[in-house]
């Protein structure tokens, strides 16, 4: 199958047509792209990368309704491209990425159904990395975060034995935003922060950003340098907050599923075109 394509299982008549001609569309694109992907590559190849790339894989069920489909099948393809895109951050050495997989408001506005397809798929995946080879192969350490009471307690203690199983990984780090949201982040770390003066661990005067830092579930890892988002859509939506006050944002004008890595690599190359000041 060619790269970026990705072929619907089922669905009405109209939406296989507008697949297949989709299809063949890219296939006879295909000698160009693979002639402008040589091109991107050359371009990006020295460098320099980002350490920590987060990413908002956005427009799942729009992709579906674009092609006909039910809304829950963006998600599974979704899915199987984020298997895709995790093999072309790791094989440019970047070190940790985080994933927006489940925002708080998914978890607790979106239907039953749905929300319930959302928890399976996170079952799947969750089994899947305790199974994938490059987990174990590329040393990467497995964190998932967020607010897990208001996830079933089985995906619970699935993040917690891949956690166990790869806390002694070193070479990468993944994390995994599960019912997530930025600002019930900063107000955990605040409450922790407030817990530690009042028993004496430390002071006020002890607080800085860097101590701050310390309190939010991406302790472990640096601030994003590049935050990537799909759909074209051009906000945060409650994502690292206080982590990307200085990443470089970069947002894409596909859907999730059909995110290429020409698309990746644009956005690399978009990163080392920005000049990183930091506000000095």
């Amino acid at each position: 199958m060619e790269r970026g394509v990705l072929m619907p299982r089922e669905g009405s008549i109209r939406g296989t047509l507008t697949a297949i001609f989709y299809r063949l569309g890219m296939k006879a694109l295909q000698p160009l792209y693979e002639v402008y992907e040589k091109w991107l590559w050359m371009q990006i190849r020295g460098g320099p990368f980002p350490r920590h790339i987060g990413i908002i894989p956005d427009g799942n069920r729009r992709w579906a309704r674009r092609l006909g489909f039910d809304p829950s099948l963006g998600h599974i393809y979704g899915y199987e491209r984020m298997k895709e895109v995790l093999k072309w951050i790791w094989d440019l050495g970047i070190r940790y990425v985080t994933i927006y997989a489940m925002s708080t408001e998914n978890c607790k506005y979106r239907s039953n159904g749905e929300r319930e397809h959302l928890f399976n798929l996170a079952r799947k995946g969750l089994r899947e990395l305790r199974e994938l080879r490059d987990i174990h192969e590329r040393k990467v350490r497995v964190k998932v975060f967020g607010t897990l009471d208001l996830v079933p307690s089985d995906i619970v203690e699935l993040a917690k034995e891949l956690e166990k199983e790869t806390e002694k990984y070193d070479s990468y780090q993944l994390n995994i935003a599960l019912c997530y949201g930025g600002r019930q982040e900063i107000l955990d770390a605040v409450k922790a922060v407030v817990r530690d003066v009042i028993d004496g661990k430390i002071t006020v005067d002890d607080i800085s950003e860097e101590a701050f830092s310390k309190y939010l579930y991406t302790s472990e890892a640096p601030d994003p340098d590049l935050i990537i988002r799909t759909s074209g859509e051009e906000r945060i939506s409650n994502f690292l907050l206080w982590q990307s006050a200085y990443s470089e944002l970069y947002f894409c004008d596909v859907y999730w599923p059909e995110f290429r890595k020409i698309d990746f690599w644009r956005a690399i190359r978009s990163y080392q075109m920005r000049e990183r000041r930091f506000g000095r």
